[in-house]
């Protein structure tokens, strides 16, 4: 579901994508190639819609972390040798005072995970690949969606989606 602006405020499912389509609220940009039916119609369902009046979201509330979420965001990829990555890593360890916080956990594989332990990075001579921060809108939008349909990527690069 798209803004009016085509920014993208959320995955909603099918049924009431068609519903805001069907009242009037939304106007569909998109379709799915499947169709629901009643009794006297048969509609179109669509696979992206855009509000019709502005809704206006006064802050975008960041997600909980999660080792799906921080995977998904490092694409699996081990941020300190760029491997295959099946775990998560605080880089500054809970055991010395570090958050459970997006921009502390990084994914990792398992012999870089073993290897630093509760230790800092530098102490065991290890470097990010790429320094963490909290995923965007965007990617929120495709981790919450699941698979994401190839001709939703236009609307979520949204300039104002990250």
């Amino acid at each position: 579901m798209l803004n009016t602006t085509y920014e993208p405020l959320s995955v909603v499912p099918a049924r009431r994508a068609a519903i805001l389509v069907f009242s009037e609220r939304a106007d569909t940009v998109c379709l799915s190639g499947s169709v629901l039916r009643s009794e006297r119609m048969v509609l179109e369902v669509p696979s992206v819609v855009r509000l019709r009046k502005y809704v206006h979201v006064p802050y975008f509330r960041r997600n909980s972390i999660s080792r799906r979420g921080v995977l998904a965001r490092d694409e699996h990829c081990c941020q300190y040798c760029g491997l295959h990555a099946d775990s998560v890593d605080h880089i500054n360890p809970r055991s010395r005072g570090g958050t459970h916080t997006w921009d502390n956990v990084v994914a990792a594989c398992r012999r870089c995970n073993s290897r630093k332990k509760d230790r800092l990075p530098g102490e065991v001579n290890m470097t990010l690949v790429r320094p963490p921060r909290p995923p965007s809108r965007a990617a929120l939008i495709m981790l919450r969606a699941g698979e994401v349909p190839d001709h939703w990527s236009s609307y979520l690069t949204h300039p104002r989606s990250a």
